[in-house]
């Protein structure tokens, strides 16, 4: 049966890049609340925004119920900073018969960091797709609100750095 790969990792760790990886190897439709909020409200961060991506995420989890009712795999890639939003997550799918896997995407401090240079170049030049500038006071709040999965909650670890581990 079908089942729901839940990416978790901070921003800008590559959760997109090794969605695409991951998708060559399963038959999977990526579910990208990211994407789906720059195609929707290009990211406008006004007051409707956290309505907004509160209605999108139910929307999704529907949305990766029917795929996977369909006999596709779903790669979810919400990021799932919090525990409580992972326990959550999880949980919807379980009570839809559905069974996850969660692959966190690792990264490094010194790699991290460069990534986020260079997503901030691409949207400084235009070039950032669906990304959003990350200043240093975003960068705060975000990482604030990351809490990084134990090894008990995760099935694969992936670090680009060359470390795939499966439980």
């Amino acid at each position: 049966m079908a089942k729901v790969y839940l990416i978790c990792g901070k921003i800008c760790s590559g959760k997109s890049y090794y969605s695409r990886k991951l998708q060559e190897s399963v038959n999977a439709v990526i579910l990208s609340p990211d994407e789906a909020t720059y195609d929707l409200i290009n990211n406008e961060q006004g007051e409707f925004y956290n309505v907004f991506c509160e209605r999108l995420l139910k929307y999704m989890n529907k949305k990766a119920v029917e795929i996977v009712r369909a006999g596709a795999n779903v790669i979810y890639e919400r990021g799932l900073w919090s525990k409580e939003e992972r326990d959550k997550t999880k949980e919807y799918f379980k009570q839809n018969g559905i069974e996850t896997e969660l692959h966190y995407v690792y990264v490094s401090e010194e790699l991290w960091k460069k990534q986020i240079d260079e997503r901030n170049k691409r949207v400084e030049e235009g070039k950032g797709g669906s990304d959003f500038y990350l200043d240093e006071g975003l960068m705060n709040k975000l990482v604030s609100l990351f809490e990084e999965p134990t090894t008990d909650e995760i099935d694969v670890f992936y670090s680009r750095e060359g470390k795939t581990l499966k439980r």
